[in-house]
C-alpha cells in the first residue's frame, strides 16, 4: 500500500497554467503505475492522464491531449501534472492514483486503481 498526497490546485485564470504534485509514500515509487483523475460537480470521474512505472510511456484524455503532460520523478517519490491552456471545463476536484504493478503498463480505467489521493480542487474562472 502507498499513501498519495495532492498539492497544486488553486483558482486561475482561463488560459492558465497550474502544476500539480502528487507525492507517495510507504512502498517504492517506481512499483507503481500512476494516473491522473478528475471528478466535476455533479458528473462522474473521468480520465485525465496515465503514466507507466518508468515513465516511458504516457497516455491522455482526448480532452486534454497536447495541454496538459504528466511526468514523474521516482528519486522524488512524486508525480506531476502539469496543466496549461486552462479552460473553465477543466474545473474539478483532481485525484492522484497508484497501482503496485510488475509491468510497464499504462493503466486507465478507474477500477485499475486500489490507491487514491484526498484530490486537490483546481478552478478555472474570471
Amino acid at each position: 500500500q502507498v499513501q498519495l498526497v495532492e498539492s497544486g490546485g488553486e483558482l486561475v485564470q482561463p488560459g492558465g497554467s497550474l502544476r500539480l504534485s502528487c507525492v507517495g509514500s510507504g512502498r517504492p515509487f517506481s512499483d507503481y503505475a500512476i494516473g491522473w483523475f478528475r471528478q466535476a460537480p455533479g458528473k462522474e470521474r473521468e480520465f485525465v492522464a496515465a503514466i507507466s512505472r518508468a515513465g516511458t510511456r504516457t497516455e491522455y484524455a482526448a480532452s486534454v491531449r497536447r495541454r496538459f503532460t504528466i511526468s514523474r520523478d521516482n528519486a522524488k517519490n512524486t508525480a506531476y501534472l502539469q496543466m496549461n491552456t486552462l479552460k473553465p471545463e477543466d474545473t474539478a476536484a483532481y485525484f492522484c492514483a497508484a497501482r503496485l504493478t510488475v509491468t510497464g503498463a499504462l493503466l486507465l480505467s478507474e477500477n485499475d486503481y486500489p490507491n487514491w489521493g484526498q484530490g486537490t480542487q483546481v478552478t478555472v474562472s474570471s
